[in-house]
């Protein structure tokens, strides 16, 4: 038997139970209502699409493109920064373009850290946070988050407990899973934490968009020398529905930035040149897309809390994320997220995302994915009151 250490130290995927209960009841006849994966049901923009058309028509755009995204698309980049947060970031030396966050986070960390460095993470958090970490052979420990938890107060008592002294602290706000949303000053205190503690922050901004009830993200490089310490990502996946484009970013410390390219320079040629020129019409193009896509997560979240306290089950609105954060009923936290996940699809019909997926402290919870329309999600709720009767 062949050893694969890097992969012993993954645990077992806690999705791909839930997803096969879920199949199997597909496969049965069973109509699933799934609210279980994050991936955007909306189609990308028409101008972007046409746009790829029309540069994938052209041959020279059909080489090896650049490790660190085309020079164009990180100057879209830069402007885009300077428009929507005013922070000036250089596109030579600042900003290097990623196939998609996972791919950037992961070799970013990988390049960042020895075995046995410490790095901290929010828990629960998507998991390519811890993850990235442990593949490249760091100690992961998780940072407390969500609606009962004091996240600076946590992060100091860990800080505290720890040795040898966290390297890196990783960040997503608005949150998934949990859907907490912060204001400049949290990042603030985060920056002069760090600067103290000589702890690189990176801060995955995925969720930049999807805000609702008139909360505005901050970008962390809003905060005061916040480039001394860290960097940010962000895709495009989320505002401008590119999921399967996989086009990120990661701007702000340069020294940080120039390692991942480094690195990248290594191990790929960079995005097909097409879908770089298309996003380049993504970021300097019409934002009313932007909008729209935010409309629609924001009626699809509506319509969800909506039902879901109708039937007693008493969830608050999120103010960021295409995601619900919901606790378990009363009557069936015991049960666990797994096994209550599990329940959802055999007697309501819905599948959702179990919390322990996320890390163990969201295990009294479920997260619910607003991908389908709202005529599904009334569909759903009608599944749901089974549950809660």
């Amino acid at each position: 038997m062949k050893e694969f250490a890097r992969l012993d130290r993954l645990p077992p995927y806690t999705f791909a139970v839930v997803n096969e209960i879920k199949m199997e009841a597909r496969r049965a006849g069973e109509d699933i209502i799934d609210l279980g994966m994050g991936n955007p049901d909306l189609g990308t923009p028409d101008h972007v699409v046409a746009k790829l058309i029309e540069a994938s028509q052209k041959p020279h755009n059909h080489r090896y493109s650049a490790s660190r995204g085309i020079t164009k698309l990180r100057e879209a980049i830069s402007d885009w920064y300077k428009r929507r947060f005013d922070v000036a970031v250089d596109p030579e030396s600042e900003v290097i373009v990623t196939i998609g966050v996972k791919e950037g986070m992961s070799h970013l960390v990988l390049v960042t850290i020895r075995p046995g460095d410490v790095v901290f993470t929010p828990n629960p958090t998507y998991p390519i946070h811890p993850y990235s970490a442990i593949i490249a052979g760091g100690d992961v420990r998780g940072i407390p988050v969500g609606p009962d938890a004091d996240f600076f107060e946590n992060l100091m008592h860990a800080t505290q407990q720890t040795w040898p002294r966290p390297k890196l602290l990783i960040l997503s706000y608005p949150h998934n899973p949990t859907t907490e949303v912060v204001d400049l000053d949290f990042f603030q205190k985060v920056v002069d934490f760090a600067k103290e503690n000589n702890i690189m922050l990176i801060h995955d901004f995925s969720y930049a968009d999807l805000v609702f009830d008139e909360y505005e993200a901050p970008s962390m490089l809003q905060a005061k020398g916040a480039k001394d310490v860290g960097v940010e990502f962000f895709s495009l996946s989320k505002s401008y529905n590119m999921p399967g484009w996989r086009v990120g970013f990661c701007v702000g410390n340069r020294e940080t930035v120039g390692a991942l390219q480094r690195i990248k320079s290594y191990l790929d040629y960079g995005i097909f040149q097409p879908i770089q020129i298309a996003a380049i019409i993504a970021l300097n193009g019409p934002q009313d897309c932007v909008q729209q896509v935010r409309d629609t997560y924001k009626s699809r979240r509506d319509t969800l809390i909506t039902g879901l306290n109708r039937v007693g089950w008493d969830v608050n609105p999120p103010k960021g994320t295409m995601f619900v954060w919901a606790k378990i009923p009363d009557q069936y936290v015991d049960m666990g997220s797994v096994e209550f996940s599990k329940f959802m699809i055999l007697k309501g019909g819905v599948a959702v995302s179990p919390g322990r997926g996320f890390g163990e402290y969201g295990d009294e919870y479920v997260r619910f994915a607003l991908i389908e329309n709202n005529m599904r999600i009334n569909q759903a709720i009608r599944g749901i009151r089974k549950i809660m009767e």
